[in-house]
């Protein structure tokens, strides 16, 4: 029998606190991140999906506009109330474990760090999605260890809404599942409540799914271009950066609580979570997933590892010392602290490329428009921009219009759908990393100007090119679907 301490509302609120003071003094620094330039312009056109998301964060993002008003800040608020949420969540569970104040503070910090800063500092579905994976953890505890099977009913109702942010919760609830198999008890398996549970996800979810069944399962294709393109990549760094993602001090929290979970006869109905994680990590290798898809599920085991780590180390002295550490290093890595003008000459953007894709939009635009105006006047009716990536298409968009630049196209993810370009168009001001004089598309294309921020940051964008092409080989119509790629 787990005996439970009350939620130790002011030490975590000082966590929370913190937290979100962190996120406010960052909040306006550098510019947006390549991503949300993206989801900017998908929230401009409203669908029940999209290739490569749900519609969550791109509809979060268009409405903190309309309120708000189109800026970084803006855009960001949403974040100010994830991260808090995140750290009561976190000592939520370690509660749910038996841990004391100790306990759900040290639990607390776990949202105060690299993985979590980044995601909720940024408007990306990453910071939504956390915050689904330790709800759904908090539920399976809940109706596990206090013997409550209504909570299946919330699990599926938080599955049910995650659905339409990402769908990678299904992760999480198939590795449990195989963990309830391979470790037990499997009579959960055979819980009514449980199948009602995810019933209750299925009606909740169907929207969103039938939108991949009417599409032809888009996100597959995605996924499958992830893997053909970083798949390498993600089975090399599954491992290592699993150390990483909560930050070198914290690792050994979390794996006591992986042996707490196997080892603590009390935590017995929800051993399986101690299991889900090894077999979550065999199965993203085997299918080339990314390795921050586990950071949900490590985040929780790194609060149930809390209570026995605030147990047996008796001199709080070493746990504060350790966090306080941990979560110095995570808010120098993960938000723009620094000037802009000196971040470049540090590791920083090359660890974190969350930091380095926020740098330099305006300047690439302000290159990008200084092509436009030195095409002859007779051109500029006919002509539109096109963009190898999403990151510089959302830029356009954003910073373009300002600057009396056309429309801007990408064949990048569900910007293709966005396209084709107008059969007007006969002239491209085209930036790409690629080579255009391959292209089958365009007679010729003159190299016009090398993008460069200025800061010495380097990011995609810094090996990018400006040409003006003209003559198509065809009708928009015809040569569009040749400008498709998935990445």
């Amino acid at each position: 029998m787990i005996e439970r301490a009350p939620l130790a509302w002011r030490p975590v609120g000082a966590v929370a606190a913190t937290a979100a003071v962190a996120l406010l003094l960052t909040i306006n620094r550098y510019d947006y991140h390549r991503d949300e330039l993206y989801f900017r312009m998908l929230g401009n056109h409203p669908s029940w999906g999209y290739v490569d998301q749900p519609p969550f964060t791109p509809l979060l993002i268009r409405l903190c506009a309309e309120v708000f008003g189109d800026s970084v800040w803006a855009i960001r608020l949403p974040g100010l109330l994830f991260l808090p949420a995140a750290v009561f969540l976190l000592a939520l569970i370690a509660r749910e474990a038996g841990g004391g104040a100790v306990a759900q503070t040290l639990a607390g910090t776990g949202a105060l760090t690299t993985f979590a800063l980044v995601s909720t500092h940024l408007t990306l579905t990453t910071g939504p999605d956390l915050l689904v994976w330790l709800g759904v953890v908090l539920c399976v505890m809940r109706a596990s260890l206090r013997e409550l099977p209504r909570y299946w009913l919330a699990a599926g109702l938080v599955t049910g809404l995650a659905l339409y942010n990402k769908h990678l919760v299904i992760l999480l609830l198939l590795t449990f599942a195989a963990g309830l198999l391979v470790a037990g008890p499997r009579k959960v398996l055979l819980s009514p409540w449980l199948w009602a549970g995810a019933g209750v996800a299925l009606v909740v979810g169907l929207p969103n799914l039938l939108y991949q069944v009417a599409n032809g399962f888009p996100q597959l294709d995605m996924a499958a271009a992830l893997a053909e393109n970083k798949g390498d990549e993600a089975r090399i760094t599954l491992i290592p950066l699993q150390l990483a993602w909560l930050g070198p001090f914290f690792v050994p929290v979390w794996i006591a609580g992986i042996v707490t979970l196997l080892r603590n006869p009390a935590l017995r109905p929800i051993r399986a979570l101690g299991v889900a994680y090894p077999l979550m990590l065999v199965l993203l290798f085997v299918i080339a997933g990314q390795p921050y898809y586990t950071v949900g599920l490590l985040s929780a085991l790194f609060a149930i590892g809390a209570v026995p780590v605030a147990r047996r180390v008796t001199r709080r002295w070493i746990l504060v010392a350790g966090a306080a550490v941990n979560v110095g290093f995570a808010i120098l890595m993960s938000l723009p602290v620094l000037p802009v003008g000196v971040v470049g000459g540090t590791p920083i953007p090359a660890i974190n490329q969350g930091i380095s894709d926020q740098v330099g939009w305006r300047r690439y635009v302000r290159q990008v428009a200084d092509v436009y105006e030195a095409l002859p006047a007779q051109d500029k009716p006919n002509t539109v921009l096109l963009t190898g990536n999403y990151g510089e298409a959302g830029a356009l968009d954003r910073y373009g219009r300002a600057l009396g630049l056309p429309d801007v196209y990408s064949g990048q993810n569900e910007l293709h759908r966005l396209g084709p370009p107008p059969e007007s168009a006969t002239v491209v001001v085209l930036v790409t990393q690629g080579d255009p004089s391959r292209s089958p598309a365009f007679v010729s294309c003159e190299f016009k100007a090398n993008l460069d921020n200025g800061y010495g940051v380097e990011n995609e964008e810094q090996t990018a090119r400006v040409f003006v092409c003209r003559g198509l080989r065809g009708t928009w119509a015809d040569l569009w679907p040749g400008f498709q790629h998935f990445d």
